[in-house]
């Protein structure tokens, strides 16, 4: 029995002494309940509502603030002319539209009253919860008003899904699935590329090359970004013919941003490659550390809206949020280069940064 106690004390001394290990068992659980239980979340917050109102007479005055004033919304704009309706969205300032008609008031006293919510229905989940908040606002703020008021009856609200009238999944999960693929194949590939060469002996091989580690890392990248592009080109042909997800935007744009993405994708795997000591912990950090931000903390599945600021925060350090924002606008909106100009510059600035890193770091390993 002693000597069965001594084989325990051991490995628990073996355990405690692997601080890789102690990470898994012990680091990986907190983040996954953190993760999970701030950041699937369904709840409305937050949601930006563009009022568009020819006349702003008391009543129409009344709705707006308490519009407002709810805890779910926040009024981003006042528009006196449908006109800029499209642009609030393409613009991407706004994620639902209120438009009262001319004379809201009198027409409100004579039972002709109606209500257009127009919403943004990249995202049908979050789309139909929207609407539905903003219908029980607008329903609990005229019933709050004058019996005169509201005499006649609830004015009738029509509600608008933009972009994807027909409420199919698939225009949201294809873009977010496409930055999820191509971020974990790509980081995974690159990943282990380093290490194999230290761990099968070719490191010394490297040590007397005459290539420079900026050189080194890009002709380690080639091979795999143009197996990526492969990959890039099979998910966009079954998207559309399978999925019927249309391209409504520049399928060139749409190709020069992927490009960009799958670049970042690379580079991250080569820095982790520079980091890790063995094929395995490159593998564990590939997949396991960024799937699980990558699937909630890039909007892939889940409004990034409704988390805590913090987790936001964290978010923008992902290089798939940028990239599945992007696909999107270009893919289901239909927009141009403008709308996507953020996206990009982030992307190119992290590729950048990280095939700098990568290269640093390649060239203290050599060294």
């Amino acid at each position: 029995m002693k000597r069965f106690l001594e084989f325990i004390r051991k490995e628990f001394y073996h355990i405690l002494r692997d601080k890789r290990t102690m990470l898994i068992l012990l680091g990986i659980p907190i983040a996954q309940i953190i993760l999970f239980g701030f950041a699937i979340s369904t709840e409305v917050k937050d949601v930006r509502v563009a009022v568009f109102v020819p006349e702003m007479d008391n009543t129409v005055r009344r709705l707006v603030n308490d519009v407002d004033a709810s805890e779910y919304f926040i009024v981003s704009s006042v528009e006196t002319t449908y006109r800029d309706l499209d642009k609030v969205f393409d613009e991407g300032s706004a994620d639902v539209a209120l438009l009262f008609p001319s004379g809201f008031e009198a027409s409100l006293l004579r039972g002709e009253q109606t209500i257009q919510i127009v919403v943004d229905a990249v995202e049908p989940n979050a789309a139909l919860a929207r609407s539905n908040y903003l219908s029980s606002v607008l329903s609990t703020s005229l019933m709050q008003l004058s019996p005169g008021a509201v005499q006649t009856g609830m004015p009738d609200v029509k509600i608008r899904m933009l972009y994807n009238p027909q409420m199919k999944s698939a225009f949201n999960f294809v873009p977010g699935v496409m930055g999820l693929i191509l971020m974990l194949i790509c980081a995974m590939m690159t990943s282990i590329s380093i290490v194999r060469e230290k761990e099968t002996g070719t490191m010394e091989v490297l040590l007397v090359s005459p290539v420079n580690t900026f050189m080194m890392i890009i002709a380690k990248a080639i091979p795999y970004f143009i197996l990526s592009v492969v990959n890039l080109i099979t998910i966009l042909v079954l998207s559309v013919t399978l999925l019927q997800v249309p391209v409504n935007g520049s399928l060139f744009l749409l190709f020069g941003i992927s490009f960009l993405f799958i670049f970042v994708a690379l580079s991250l795997g080569m820095l982790i490659s520079c980091i890790a000591t063995t094929q395995v912990a490159a593998m564990l950090l590939s997949g396991m550390v960024l799937m699980m931000p990558t699937m909630l903390l890039s909007g892939m599945i889940f409004s990034l809206d409704s988390i805590p600021a913090i987790l936001q925060y964290i978010s923008y350090i992902l290089p798939a949020r940028w990239y599945i924002e992007a696909v999107r606008r270009i893919m289901i909106e239909g927009g141009g280069f403008m709308s996507v100009a953020d996206d990009f510059a982030v992307l190119a600035v992290m590729a950048v940064v990280l095939t700098g890193a990568s290269a640093m770091l390649l060239k203290k390993r050599l060294e």
